[in-house]
């Protein structure tokens, strides 16, 4: 009877222990996942704004009309990559679609262009929209941002600007305060009278 009982006991213990091993584990709970806020309707308007402006050519603003006397202009102006200081640059870049526009891009700015009236001679072209300007004298150019009054680009120049700003090193002009020079204290003036000078394109000093 004990052999009996014996031999039952060891063939259920395994049976046991088999069936704990074969029990499938439990899964791990499922962690809730958190659902977005939504987003307001200020942020639904900034996002439709910048999904705009990123497909939109910025060469195209089909409420400018230029004059013949801009386009004139705009022949003058310099184009291509423009060193400025403190290791900056401005890249101007002609419009393909519409004659006297210019991409002017520097960093991540970047604005679109046209020639506008100069009362000093020099050829200044503006982004209205974006507020900003670009100024080209005869030796340096600068980006100006007409909304915060500070310059985003200074002392830039082209290979053109480089060869007069070293020319005006060693021959400065007279500024507007300096004597002018009479016949009387120029020597053999009156021997050779000069004939009319033509325009000069502005200087900054």
């Amino acid at each position: 009877m004990k052999s009996f009982v014996l031999a039952a006991c060891i063939f259920v213990i395994p049976a046991a222990l088999l069936a704990q091993t074969a029990a499938p584990a439990k899964a791990p709970a499922k962690a809730t996942a958190k659902k977005p806020e939504p987003k307001s309707p200020a942020e639904i308007r900034r996002s439709a704004l910048k999904a705009v402006e990123e497909v939109t050519p910025i060469d195209e603003d089909p409420n400018v009309t230029l004059s013949v006397a801009d386009l004139a202009m705009a022949e003058r102006v310099f184009v291509g990559t423009i060193p400025c200081e403190l290791g900056a640059f401005v890249t101007l870049t002609p419009s393909k679609r519409r004659p006297g526009f210019f991409v002017v891009q520097t960093g991540k700015m970047r604005f679109n262009m046209h020639p506008v009236e100069s009362r000093t001679g020099a050829i200044r072209i503006e982004d209205p929209k974006r507020g900003a300007m670009w100024l080209q004298l005869g030796n340096k150019s600068m980006l100006m941002s007409q909304k915060t009054g500070q310059r985003l680009a200074d002392e830039c120049m082209s290979p053109e600007q480089t060869t007069l700003a070293d020319e005006l090193k060693k021959n400065p002009r007279p500024g507007l305060l300096d004597a002018p020079v009479t016949a009387a204290s120029a020597p053999g003036a009156a021997a050779s009278a000069p004939g009319p000078a033509a325009s000069a394109p502005a200087v900054a000093k």
